[in-house]
């Protein structure tokens, strides 16, 4: 068995990889580890002014980065998303499901688009991103990572107002399980990452929250034992870990990064 060096164990060089929701927030704290450790990164994402200017502050450090405007409940959008990423770097070999949001809604306030629109944002875009990024890796017959990212919701929840958002989480991570057990057999692994509590712009980072949503983060807060929120960086960190062959003997797994909330 050869066995590699630290750097090389991290080395991502040869490597493409897409990551939705990348724009900002911990889509971008994955998006610039993978650039710092040496792969071609496409930023696919809703937001077009946020994700080309993602893009171009890392190209100008010397990264390789590109960006397409995605939306990521559309099958044909994830489908021109992989197609743009082969046709732009050659290949596919990690495919990070991140894009995901988070309305606060009761649910006896909620009606049934409030609910689908959660489930096609954040759950179906994992199945539509996978199957396709799957072909590609397929193809290439050289395996592959994918990571989901789901949330500490996907073990407990955390707060009323947050069931269409449990209901997606937890269904990621039935799905991760079951895609890992598919794709194994292809040298692909699935693995997810369960954030808890991280200072992104939709947790408040530079910006003010809606009174409900400022209440559910108080309280979130007060429950974590590092009594601090997350960094999008402490995510990119584990989605690098699991990118890279620090992570060979590992699929169908789920990562906890959440500073010990669900002890409380």
């Amino acid at each position: 068995m050869n066995t590699l060096s630290n750097s090389q164990l991290l080395d991502l060089s040869t490597n493409t990889a897409i990551v939705t929701g990348g724009a900002m927030g911990i889509g971008l704290g994955i998006v610039t580890r993978y650039a710092q450790a040496g792969a071609k990164v496409v930023i696919a994402d809703f937001n077009a002014e946020a994700g080309a200017k993602a893009s171009t502050d890392l190209n100008a450090q010397g990264y390789k980065t590109a960006f397409i405007k995605t939306d990521v409940s559309v099958e044909a959008e994830v489908n021109a998303a992989v197609d743009f990423t082969v046709s732009t770097y050659g290949e596919l070999n990690i495919m990070v499901n991140n894009a995901g949001i988070y309305p606060t809604v009761p649910i006896m306030q909620m009606s049934y688009n409030d609910f689908e629109k959660v489930q096609d944002i954040n759950l179906n875009s994992v199945f539509m991103f996978t199957k396709a990024a799957a072909a590609v890796m397929i193809k290439q017959g050289k395996g592959g990572k994918i990571i989901n990212i789901t949330s500490v919701d996907a073990l407990h929840p955390s707060s009323v107002g947050l069931a269409s958002y449990d209901a997606s989480k937890h269904g990621i991570w039935g799905f991760t399980k079951n895609s890992a057990l598919e794709l194994s057999v292809h040298h692909i692994s699935v693995n997810a990452i369960a954030p808890g509590g991280i200072l992104t712009p939709g947790a408040g980072a530079g910006v003010e929250l809606p009174p409900a949503m400022k209440e559910v983060m108080e309280k979130f807060l007060a429950k974590i034992p590092l009594k601090r929120l997350g960094d999008p960086d402490e995510i990119g960190k584990v989605a690098l870990f699991l990118a890279s062959d620090m992570s060979s003997y590992m699929t169908g797994s789920q990562i906890v990064v959440d500073g010990g909330v669900l002890l409380s």
